[in-house]
């Protein structure tokens, strides 16, 4: 039996549901001599802001257990860069684009979206309202569901494109802030965003990051990220996009099992540039050897 990986989310057609996680891929251009990109299910850009943004001070990446460290505070290029100079170069590839947005208001959220509404290429955007290393916004709309609603609705007033919201971790009930997600207009969500973490040098007693505490990736998130994404699933009929430590192919069918329609793969790009074309592979083979038609056959199905 043939197995047909192509998926719909928030009306975006994708291939396969494999795509490339925010902030670790870049625009895609950086990868594209390592790999080809019309292999993905959707590549999903670096965060951009209305302006640019140097981002915080070095050192701003570290190994840890399993796992890594950074804060990086969203630096970026700004909108306009993006759309005049790095976009078109994603355009002679097969490959769905979202851009992943992030803003200190719901109206800069809405203006960036405006701006993105007009651009061809641009098949959905990702609201970044989870990022833990910045000193506004980010995962400060997050960690509150009637924030998380109004930059959904200020951004659904701007955009006729399907919106992800990006939700954190970094909460009590993951539950009440997708369903606010929801009901507020968003058309999906994704989760999890990193989990708050500190690393310190026992030799000379300071930080491993140069702002304290930072966002924590890797195979080391990836039970909490499961947990969150079936709590997730349960509390919402929009599709919901799993992330958080997805090494390999076995990983991303735990993600499925619990109610992901969709996945993100991140840190494991920084190990194998190739390493969502084998997780595609590896979900076929995986498909194939039980018989099953597509990865709706997989969906929810775990037996909790």
């Amino acid at each position: 039996m043939a197995v047909n990986l192509s998926t719909e989310i928030a009306g975006i057609k994708l291939k396969n549901p494999v795509m490339v996680a925010s902030g670790t891929f870049g625009y895609g251009e950086e990868y594209s001599e390592l790999m080809d990109l019309s292999h993905l299910g959707a590549l999903i850009t670096k965060t951009v802001t209305l302006k640019p943004r140097e981002g915080n001070s070095p050192p701003r990446l570290c190994e840890t257990p399993s796992g890594m460290l950074n804060s990086i505070g969203l630096q970026n290029e700004g909108i306009d860069v993006l759309i005049k100079e790095r976009l078109p170069f994603l355009a002679k590839f097969n490959v769905p684009v979202i851009v992943n947005i992030a803003g200190d208001s719901p109206e800069e959220f809405a203006e960036l979206a405006k701006k993105l509404d007009k651009v061809q290429l641009v098949k959905g955007i990702e609201l970044n309202i989870s990022c833990p290393n910045v000193k506004h916004g980010g995962m400060l709309f997050g960690v509150d569901p009637k924030l998380t609603a109004e930059v959904v609705k200020a951004v659904k007033k701007a955009t006729m494109l399907p919106i992800i919201a990006k939700l954190t971790p970094n909460v009590t009930d993951i539950a009440l802030i997708a369903k606010s997600a929801e009901d507020a207009g968003a058309d999906a969500v994704s989760l999890i965003n990193t989990v708050l973490g500190m690393a310190i040098d026992t030799e000379n007693w300071k930080s491993k990051i140069s702002a304290g505490p930072a966002g924590l990736s890797g195979p080391a998130i990836k039970p909490i990220a499961v947990r969150m994404v079936w709590q997730a699933a349960k509390a919402v009929r929009i599709p919901v996009i799993g992330l958080g430590g997805i090494m390999t192919a076995d990983d991303a069918i735990e993600f499925f099992l619990a109610g992901a329609s969709a996945v993100q793969v991140g840190t494991a790009n920084f190990v194998d540039p190739e390493a969502s074309v084998k997780i595609i592979d590896g979900i076929r083979s995986y498909l194939e050897a039980r018989k099953l038609s597509g990865i709706k056959d997989i969906i929810g199905k775990a037996n909790v």
